[in-house]
């Protein structure tokens, strides 16, 4: 399956006073992440959502937590596609500092037409599943 790295550096606004990593950032950056995916496979989801009215809502989210995460850290978060059904998909992401795994978690996904009044779960089109693989 499919396996791409996003790499950042924590700012001071993600952090406590004590400059430790703030938990709901973790699912920010798996947010931030997956639409890293989307665009390194050449499905930017602006433009999904712009052109193709198709987003990428999230259905189940869970992350675990081993270590902190400090100010000015630099961070990978390496996110492998575990499961692509018809129309959902599971995505993991694993968050590294060097070769030191600091967290990981899932997101469970689907792609839905925001075309209509009410969005709608549709069949991952097959250049998208494709690329996804």
């Amino acid at each position: 399956m499919l396996e791409i790295n996003y790499d950042f550096k924590v700012e001071w606004g993600d952090t406590d006073a004590a400059g430790i990593v703030y938990s709901p950032n973790y699912y920010k950056w798996m947010d931030q992440a997956t639409h890293h995916v989307f665009a390194s496979i050449g499905y930017p989801l602006s433009r999904l959502i712009s052109d193709e009215k198709i987003g990428i809502p999230m259905i189940e989210s869970t992350c675990h937590f081993k270590k902190p995460l400090y100010f000015e850290e630099e961070v990978t978060i390496i996110s492998t596609v575990l499961e692509l059904h018809d129309k959902v998909f599971k995505i993991k992401h694993g968050f590294f500092r060097g070769a030191e795994e600091i967290a990981h978690g899932f997101e469970l996904r689907a792609l839905a037409s925001f075309a209509g009044e009410k969005p709608k779960a549709i069949s991952i089109p097959d250049p998208i599943r494709v690329a996804l693989l």
